[in-house]
């Protein structure tokens, strides 16, 4: 089965299986919010990121890939992003919760793990680069999974879309803060195949996006 990453609110989810990784992508809510699971192909060990909504359907994402959830990250402080935090935790009796260090304390369960740029983050025998994107809000992040079989993937959140970058509401200071984030840690260090999964909407590539930089920064959002 061919994965295309297009998904809609309480639809089915679809699946990319990796040599190492399995990706689920699943959409929930009404604020068509994606849902991502990521299952290490050698144990079984299960991280979630964001527990966004339908707490319902996303546990029955979570028993599609094995049942257990040892991480559950949380992209971002905006409320769409963690409304099903709270009954996931208390549900899969998940351990650790993680979220960007100066989002941490917005969210409803305070994370055991506060990441920051370059952290990482291993759930069974993977390993996930923390990228700290400000701008869309002062801890955003996105996680990166380099394949050593193949190309990168990162999971960004509100960061980074098809057509630009997140929604900064019109402040020039963060527009240049994300712009310039996503520019220096993601486009400047990945490859044209870097797969990127948002928290909304179609998946994209850096290689379809990066001829728009300067389009991005010229308009200013």
């Amino acid at each position: 089965m061919t994965y295309t990453g297009d998904v809609v609110s309480g639809g089915p989810s679809d699946r990319r299986d990796l040599p190492l990784l399995t990706i689920r992508k699943a959409n929930v809510g009404t604020m068509a919010n994606n849902v991502y699971l990521l299952t290490c192909a050698r144990t079984g060990a299960q991280l979630l990121i964001d527990a966004a909504d339908d707490p319902a359907r996303i546990l029955s994402l979570v028993h599609e890939g094995g049942g257990g959830l040892d991480v559950i990250v949380t992209t971002h402080q905006h409320w769409d992003h963690h409304r099903a935090l709270a009954e996931l935790v208390e549900s899969t009796k998940t351990r650790t919760t993680a979220a960007g260090a100066a989002d941490a304390d917005a969210l409803p369960v305070k994370p055991s793990l506060r990441l920051s740029q370059g952290d990482t983050l291993g759930f069974g025998m993977i390993t996930l680069e923390v990228i700290h994107l400000r701008g869309h809000t002062p801890g955003s992040v996105a996680l990166a999974y380099d394949d050593p079989r193949g190309h990168a993937h990162i999971w960004t959140g509100d960061a980074l879309f098809p057509g630009g970058v997140g929604n900064v509401q019109k402040d020039p200071a963060r527009f240049s803060s994300l712009l310039g984030d996503v520019q220096t840690r993601i486009f400047d260090v990945y490859d044209d195949d870097t797969w990127i999964y948002p928290g909304h909407g179609a998946d994209t590539t850096l290689g379809a996006e990066r001829p728009h930089l300067q389009e991005w920064r010229e308009r200013g959002w």
